[in-house]
């Protein structure tokens, strides 16, 4: 019982704390300019505060059975914090541990199942990785510092002008980028993390971390190394095109729902780096609006994976033949989820890809956009294979009925309701484009 009213006063604050996040905003600089905010900085902050209290809301029987869920949450908003401090940094140093900050509880959070092997694995994996990482963003940053004398956001575009060793400096800064969004060959470490770690952290990790990242590196890309364009952009879409033909391809052959999606979420991270192509206002809104659509399809997905995962410990997509026999709701949910994910109208993942696809195309290279198309039609499989098993699939032994909690059944409505209204309302769009401009 005392979990249940901890958690019910938790969930209360985090819906404040994101209502709160749309008003008393300002736009200015602190401390010499490294900590910076301006309105579509507040929104962004916003979108990953939804993020967290859905988590609070889809995972609420987890949490209520955890030993540690006090430790969870200080975690967690630990997290969300060094996230918050990240997409305001107006200088590499005030990056770099922010950066750390949202790292660090994360890997703590994905070994919250003492009991698994399999969880303190999938932590020693983050770890491992994320200081890799990590030590090569300091060389990178060390490298920027060298060839410009500064680290400040502000000042390194006046000082850049493409020599080699500046190049050196921003692949090993991309890189960093690279590891954190999965983005291929640095994504090696995703499926096993998120196959280890507890679903809640799963979630945190597919859908928030991401998100974060993907607003910190829209902000270094168009401002920071804005006089690189011709070089990053060329950089942008190798990778862009690998990632989604990689985590694509991976995706088919997954049985396990975390693994496969962890696979979907890199074919995903492939589709925001087209919109990120374009430079542009519209790459912006359309990278922006597309996390929004994210963190409701993704957690969808993830928290009816989770319910199931709860009741009955079946996490293999063969397991979710005939659910909906016994469990409608869930299934449409998941159904919803899917289709966005897959870009199937008039769900809002259609319009996210579509917007994600036409920011891409304003700088006229169509065969890139071309193989774009190409691999949203080879996801469309993969993903209704899931709801073929669902739906069509025979099953002696379908899943019996999942009892949901109030919270557990809320979250999937937000989510479900996030899926549709936010395609079907073009205000949200132009909110977004406004605060770009």
């Amino acid at each position: 019982m005392k979990n249940e009213k901890l958690l019910s006063i938790i969930q209360f604050l985090l819906l404040g704390n994101f209502i709160v996040g749309f008003f008393f905003n300002q736009t200015g600089t602190l401390f010499g300019g490294l900590f910076t905010t301006n309105a579509l900085m507040a929104f962004e902050k916003s979108i990953l505060s939804l993020g967290v209290y859905l988590i609070s809301l889809l995972f609420s029987d987890w949490l209520k059975k955890s030993e540690h869920m006090p430790e969870f949450f200080i975690l967690m908003l630990a997290a969300l914090l060094g996230m918050f401090f990240m997409i305001s940094s107006g200088s590499l140093l005030m990056f770099f541990l922010s950066l750390e900050l949202s790292t660090i509880p994360v890997a703590a959070m994905a070994n919250f199942d003492l009991e698994k092997k399999i969880s303190s694995e999938a932590s020693m994996k983050m770890i491992l990785s994320s200081a890799f990482s990590s030590g090569i963003l300091l060389f990178g940053i060390s490298l920027i510092y060298g060839v410009t004398g500064t680290i400040n956001f502000a000042e390194i575009p006046t000082l850049l002008d493409g020599s080699p060793l500046q190049i050196l400096a921003f692949v090993f800064l991309f890189t960093a980028f690279a590891f954190k969004l999965s983005i291929v060959p640095f994504h090696l470490w995703t499926a096993d993390v998120y196959e280890g770690a507890p679903m809640a952290v799963t979630s945190f990790l597919s859908v928030i971390s991401k998100g974060s990242i993907a607003f910190i590196l829209l902000t270094t890309l168009y401002k920071v190394f804005a006089p690189m364009q011709e070089i990053w952009y060329n950089m942008v879409m190798l990778l862009s095109i690998i990632t989604m033909i990689v985590g694509n391809l991976f995706a088919l052959r997954q049985q396990n729902i975390k693994r496969f999606l962890a696979f979907s979420s890199i074919a995903q991270v492939g589709f925001i780096l087209v919109g990120l192509s374009s430079n542009s206002i519209q790459g912006t809104s359309s990278v922006v609006y597309f996390v929004l659509i994210y963190v409701f399809s993704n957690l969808a997905a993830f928290g009816v994976a989770g319910a199931i995962a709860q009741q009955t410990g079946k996490e293999r997509i063969d397991d979710f033949r005939g659910l909906y026999q016994h469990n409608p709701f869930i299934s449409w949910i998941l159904a919803l989820a899917l289709f966005s994910l897959a870009g199937i109208p008039p769900t809002a993942g259609f319009f996210g890809k579509l917007f994600l696809i036409t920011a891409g195309a304003s700088k006229g290279n169509y065969l890139f956009i071309i193989v774009a198309a190409l691999n949203l039609i080879i996801s469309l499989y993969y993903y209704l294979r899931v709801i073929r098993a669902v739906f069509m699939d025979k099953n002696e032994h379908p899943i019996e009925k999942i009892i949901l909690n109030p919270s557990a059944k809320l979250g999937m409505i937000i989510c479900g309701a996030g899926i549709v209204l936010v395609g079907l309302l073009s205000c949200i769009y132009d909110y977004i484009t406004a605060l770009t401009v």
